[in-house]
């Protein structure tokens, strides 16, 4: 099915195989400027909205269309678009945001902040969606974009930007091969979607109703089991610790052998690395502190809502609040879990107008259910088992993200070349 390629000839944009041309985009598509102003010419009428963030960055994938009433279309609802069409982001935050078009949006309406290419007859419009992700690709807007916060690209340089270009037969093959992976990340993706709902739901009834119980008692968090308390975090932790970044200007405080992590880390139930490493004169001359092992960090300034167990000793940033927990009453893991439940109590404790953040003393007034320890270790078990299983399946679909991208690098090049009658 594939072959190694290696008779290349050099072009302006790289070496390609020698059977492949090299084309403008304006050669191969047609940039489709056709419009209208929803507002104006259907005001009572619902109409599909694809605008940046309805297109998952990396893949391609449409996630949800916003179903708008043309009166309250905003502004950039301009674009009208039609199956096949190529939609390409073309502002740099979001350049990887591409996608094409189903039948289902024919006649709808995008934002104006893509281009809209429309593939001639020599080209396939599934392979020019594929070549924009290319680095050839990425690599020329960069360049060429223009302006301050956010560089764009206008029309006539979209135009310009070159492409390697496969004959048909090979571009149809080349999609084939990418499609099929497609398909077995999309699967992969609602595999994960489908355990994220379990694992919620599981949280909701464990730490609601708990294992086995019949009798039930009003409380200030809603229905708990009759033999439950309902305590405050502070009753359960024998210190709330904050923390502090050191002088990033004193090379003296950095690359030591302390970890050290802000709350952009928690990435998941456990820290098991520093974000960065710090030296002891780092933690002595600022505000962080040390966390020991297998205590809480809660984010109370920035990511407020997230929480980790961390399982080495760490130094935390002025992001985070390390909870210290007295395990003669609860489990670290199992208030992991109840802070995780409590996102929207968390976000609700924030104070501040510019930077939000939660106080401690807020944080250890956060009410909190208390089962008996066996129970605590049996709901966590669940809990635990539930979250391994997404992370293994959160790891395939990366493991499927990354064979695609390798594929892509090594097709869209002609570095492997796929065989065609």
């Amino acid at each position: 099915m594939f072959r190694r390629e290696t008779n290349f000839s050099q072009t302006p944009i790289g070496s390609i195989p020698k059977e492949w041309q090299v084309a403008r985009l304006g050669d191969i598509a047609k940039i489709n400027r056709e419009s209208c102003d929803p507002s104006r010419e259907f005001p009572e009428d619902r109409f599909l909205y694809i605008d940046i963030e309805s297109i998952e960055a990396g893949s391609g994938r449409i996630k949800e269309a916003k179903m708008i009433i043309g009166k309250n279309a905003p502004s950039r609802a301009r674009r009208v678009i039609h199956k096949d069409d190529v939609l390409m982001s073309t502002v740099r935050p979001y350049l990887k945001a591409f996608t094409i078009v189903a039948n289902e949006y024919e006649n709808e309406i995008c934002s104006t902040g893509f281009a809209v290419l429309t593939s001639k007859e020599e080209m396939n419009p599934r392979y020019l969606m594929y070549s924009l992700f290319s680095d050839t690709f990425v690599s020329q807007c960069n360049r060429i974009m223009v302006g301050g916060q956010y560089p764009a690209l206008n029309s006539s340089q979209v135009s310009e930007i070159q492409l390697p270009i496969p004959p048909m037969s090979e571009q149809r093959g080349i999609v084939e091969v990418l499609s099929v992976v497609d398909s077995a990340i999309e699967l992969a993706d609602k595999v994960v979607a489908k355990t994220e709902r379990l694992k919620k739901g599981l949280m909701k009834q464990l730490l609601t109703r708990g294992i086995g119980h019949t009798e039930y008692k009003d409380t200030p968090i809603g229905k708990t089991p009759k033999t439950w308390q309902i305590v405050r975090l502070e009753d359960v932790s024998e210190d709330f610790i904050g923390g502090g970044t050191p002088s990033t200007f004193n090379p003296e405080y950095w690359n030591g052998d302390i970890a050290w992590m802000t709350s952009a880390h928690i990435n998941g139930r456990l820290i098991t690395k520093g974000q960065k490493y710090i030296t002891k004169k780092g933690v002595e001359n600022s505000a962080t502190n040390i966390v020991p092992r297998n205590n809480l960090l809660v984010s109370t300034r920035v990511g407020i809502g997230k929480a980790a167990i961390n399982k080495i000793d760490i130094a935390i940033s002025q992001d985070l609040t390390g909870v210290i927990i007295n395990e003669e009453k609860a489990l670290s893991e199992f208030l992991y879990w109840v802070l995780i439940h409590s996102e929207r109590k968390l976000k609700a404790l924030a104070q501040g107008s510019t930077i939000k953040g939660i106080l401690r003393e807020e944080l250890g007034r956060l009410h909190i259910p208390l089962p008996p320890i066996a129970e605590q270790e049996r709901i966590c078990e669940i809990l635990s088992t539930a979250d391994k299983k997404l992370e293994l399946e959160m790891y395939e679909k990366t493991r499927l993200e990354r064979v695609k991208r390798g594929l892509m690098d090594l097709l869209l090049t002609g570095k492997i070349r796929v065989k065609v009658d």
